[in-house]
C-alpha cells in the first residue's frame, strides 16, 4: 500500500511539474534586483531596464504616478515569487513629494519589449 501511494503522489507531481514550467516562462521572467533603472513616461505607465539589456514597460490600472517628479522614489518589489514573470509578480509603491504622500500602483501589464521596441523609444523614455 506504502509503494502504491509513493507511485501516484509520483505521477501526480510529474504531471504538475510541466504546467508550473508553462505558467512562467523562463525568457521573460527577471530578479528585481536586476531592476537598473526606471522612467516613468506618464501616470499609469514605467519603462524599466532589466539587466542592462532588456527594457520592459509596466502598466498600471490607475493613475498613481500621476503627479509624480523624476527625483520622487519609486519602489519595486517582488510579490513573493522569486522572479518576476507576470503583473502580478511585481509590486510598484510610488512616493509623490518626495515621499510625502505614498500611492501603490495596480499593475495589469508587464511587457518585455523587443529590441526595435526599446529603440523606438523616445531618448526621453529610455530608462
Amino acid at each position: 500500500m506504502k509503494l502504491a501511494i509513493a507511485l501516484i503522489g509520483a505521477v501526480s507531481l510529474a504531471a504538475s511539474t510541466p504546467a508550473l514550467a508553462a505558467e512562467k516562462p523562463a525568457g521573460k521572467c527577471f530578479d528585481v534586483k536586476d531592476i537598473k533603472g526606471h522612467v516613468i513616461a506618464d501616470d499609469r505607465t514605467l519603462y524599466l531596464n532589466v539587466g542592462g539589456q532588456s527594457v520592459y514597460r509596466v502598466g498600471m490600472s490607475n493613475n498613481c504616478l500621476g503627479g509624480m517628479a523624476p527625483s520622487d522614489p519609486v519602489t519595486l518589489t517582488g510579490r513573493g515569487a522569486p522572479k518576476i514573470c507576470e503583473a502580478s509578480d511585481l509590486d510598484v509603491h510610488a512616493e509623490v513629494n518626495g515621499g510625502g504622500l505614498s500611492s501603490r500602483c495596480v499593475i495589469d501589464t508587464l511587457t518585455k519589449l523587443t529590441p526595435a521596441q526599446a529603440s523606438a523609444l523616445p531618448a526621453k523614455l529610455k530608462p
